[in-house]
């Protein structure tokens, strides 16, 4: 049984970007049958805005994994969970991991037993843009969207023959060699059919902690402590394009890690549990398709069938050598999913368009255990649940400027099996179902080419995963097979506008949760078959927290000088959420103002120096044991890039990450990389 610790706005005067090796010079550079639904303005180049990053951005400011990269975006945070699991996060706009699901091209990345995806795992550097739906997530796009979707774009080739690398030298704070980054790919679009192979890859051989850390008995400073890691992606993909309405595309993608997880720098390493994965993979094939049926209709398809296998090992201490202590166990996970989505889009009047989607999904986890002393294995116990879908969506031209969107869907779960292994016997879990109805509507005004306005409300839900429902986490947890779906209300009003050199883009979102889960403390009463019993406190999960974030996100761009643009967005966000059975419990990981500010110089055409800062406010934390909350985070963490054009094919370049040094962390016990330097190169043909 797995033991689980609980607790890419455009401005049309950006300079150009140098020929990079994810650059979308055009629109069909992204992979359009991959895409979500957004509805601010699409970007493209260096600039940032509110709900897609380019892949010129991901490159200008080296954000090489995923949770690094949409920081740069106003209203989502990256984070790191802390504890032994030490996984990177994404918050959007407040809502987690469980609550704004991720796609790769809008197949749905879920991990069936938790979901606790570790977004540092997912490189940057082979996409095309990144997705990132804030509050409104359409109901076109699938089930769980309570707080928002975040979506990875791969890349379609746009020439006949197209190949092109790149690679980053990292180095450490006495600029010592510390991993490097590498991509390519090649690829062929002809008039009838394109074809592509892509691959990335990503080796930390460590990471450095800043000057200002004080050394405790779990860390020395200088190098962290087992702060290796490697990830690689590999991304096949061929496509059929008959006519200019239709494509037909078949895509390959399978990632593989491996890390380790540093310690807390303040519990005592006695108490500290020293995990690793010596593997974390992720495959998916899927087939994506688009066919015009005449010209009032067109059908939108998607099947695939996906794969996740992970390994987790305890060890008996920081050494990690033996496994000789009840405490270290190899915990194995093999989950697939298959399923598809069909999406019928109508054109009934001019200016109106009607859709219809449905979606089908089976996850089938697969989890067995090894357990130390004595090394013996479970048997595998094995959990299926179907999940459902069915939306609808009406787009209505009310007026030249003035568009309507109203949808509506109702999601199902239906659990066929749900087992675990316990004191050497199978437990049977209650198959409870779950359903939900979604609404959402979209008022968008266009009074000119050079500004819009919107205002909408998105009443979304997400169901518990089975360790919500099911997991004892070492034993310290009794199940609750009726949890309810998560619901939040989300409300926004924005708009965006240009006034010359300058460009604003902006919004006010406030959003209303109820029956969030919650893990509350809970006396559980055992007995023997003599009747001896036993109250032990452990916890359980509820249907009791609820509470309302809100805030405002505003994004700047601006031309000042042929050889100058600057930027910079900034984003409020409070968030008052309640557990009353905890009444110290605090939300965790966003900070209350973050902004990130950068400009784009060119001294000479074939030279861009791009200073940039990452800035946050203090959020709110906690300790290991749960027992205290408090604030901690604060930074300014400056970066620099310098790029030179040495030819229309070839860019090299040098810059700095946390340039100042400054010594910060997001999760108690767990400070961030200090100052760090890296060289690069970028070609293509």
């Amino acid at each position: 049984m797995r033991t689980i610790v609980a607790g890419l706005l455009v401005s049309s005067a950006i300079v150009a970007a140098p020929p990079v090796l994810a650059q979308a010079q055009d629109n069909d550079a992204a992979f359009g049958l991959g895409q979500i639904v957004v509805t601010a303005p699409k970007v493209e180049g260096v600039a940032i805005g509110g709900d897609t990053l380019s892949s010129d951005a991901i490159f200008a400011f080296d954000r090489q994994r995923l949770d690094d990269a949409v920081n740069l975006i106003p209203g989502v945070t990256a984070s790191n969970t802390g504890g032994s699991r030490n996984e990177r996060l994404i918050l959007v706009r407040g809502f987690n991991r469980f609550q704004a699901p991720l796609s790769i091209d809008g197949v749905r990345v879920f991990l069936p037993a938790d979901n606790r995806l570790d977004y540092g795992r997912f490189l940057t550097s082979d996409i095309a843009e990144v997705q990132v739906a804030k509050g409104y997530a359409s109901v076109l796009d699938g089930p769980d969207g309570m707080g928002g979707a975040i979506n990875l774009v791969t890349r379609k080739p746009t020439r006949p023959i197209e190949a092109q690398v790149q690679a980053t030298l990292n180095l450490g704070r006495a600029v010592d060699y510390a991993g490097y980054n590498v991509a390519g790919l090649i690829g062929t679009r002809q008039d009838k059919y394109y074809a592509q192979a892509s691959y990335a890859r990503n080796d930390t051989d460590h990471w450095d902690l800043a000057g200002g850390f004080v050394p405790t008995p779990s860390e020395n400073g200088g190098r962290r402590n087992l702060s290796a890691a490697r990830d690689w992606r590999v991304n096949l993909k061929a496509g059929f394009t008959p006519n200019v309405t239709d494509e037909y595309s078949i895509s390959y993608t399978k990632q593989s890690g491996m890390k380790l997880a540093p310690l807390s720098t303040t519990d005592p390493a006695a108490i500290q549990r020293a995990w690793t994965w010596p593997y974390w993979d992720i495959s998916s094939v899927y087939f994506l398709s688009t066919t015009a049926l005449g010209e009032m209709a067109t059908l939108k398809t998607k099947i695939y069938y996906n794969q996740f296998d992970n390994l987790l090992s305890a060890w008996d201490d920081a050494s990690e050598t033996t496994q000789t202590r009840p405490r270290a166990f190899n915990s194995f996970y093999h989950d697939k999913a298959w399923g598809g989505s069909a999406q019928l889009d109508l054109r009934p009047l001019p200016g109106d368009t009607l859709s219809l989607a449905a979606f089908y999904r089976r996850d089938k986890h697969v989890e067995f255990q090894q357990s130390f002393p004595g090394g013996g294995f479970e048997p595998p116990q094995t959990s299926i649940e179907d999940g459902y879908s069915i939306a609808l969506q009406n787009i209505a031209e009310l007026a030249p400027a003035l568009t309507f969107t109203a949808g509506i869907s109702y999601d199902w779960k239906d659990l066929r099996r749900a087992e675990d292994y316990a004191n050497n016997a199978f437990v049977f879990y209650p198959l409870v179902n779950h359903s939900a109805l979604n609404g959402q509507g979209r008022l968008s005004w266009k009074p000119s080419e050079t500004s819009e306005l919107h205002a909408s409300i998105s009443d979304r839900t997400r169901f518990p995963t089975l360790f919500e429902r099911f997991s004892s986490r070492f034993g310290g947890a009794v199940s609750n097979a009726n949890l309810r779906p998560e619901r939040a209300v989300n409300y926004e009003i924005g708009g965006s506008r240009r006034f010359g050199i300058w460009r604003a883009e902006g919004a006010i979102f406030y959003s209303h949760l109820t029956d969030v889960i919650v893990a509350e403390p809970f006396i559980f009463t055992s007995c023997t078959p003599a009747g001896v019993c036993t109250q032990n406190p452990v916890t359980k999960s509820f249907n009791l927290g609820r509470g309302n974030f809100y805030g405002g996100e505003l994004s700047v761009t601006a031309q000042l000088l042929p050889g100058l643009a600057i930027g910079g967005n900034y984003t409020y966000t409070h968030r008052d959420l309640r557990d009353p059975g905890v009444p110290i419990f605090r939300p965790t990981d966003v900070p209350t103002h973050k902004a990130f500010i950068y400009a784009d110089w060119s001294p000479v055409a074939a030279v861009h120096v791009r200073p940039s800062a990452d800035i946050a406010s203090d959020r709110w934390t906690v300790n290991t044991a749960g027992t205290a909350y408090f604030r901690t985070g604060n930074y300014v963490d400056v970066g620099l890039a310098a790029d030179w054009d040495v030819s229309r094919r070839l860019t090299i370049g040098v810059g700095a990450r946390n340039l100042l040094d400054r010594n910060y962390q997001l999760a108690a016990g767990y400070p961030e990389p200090g100052r760090s330097f890296f060289a690069r190169v970028a070609a293509r043909y």
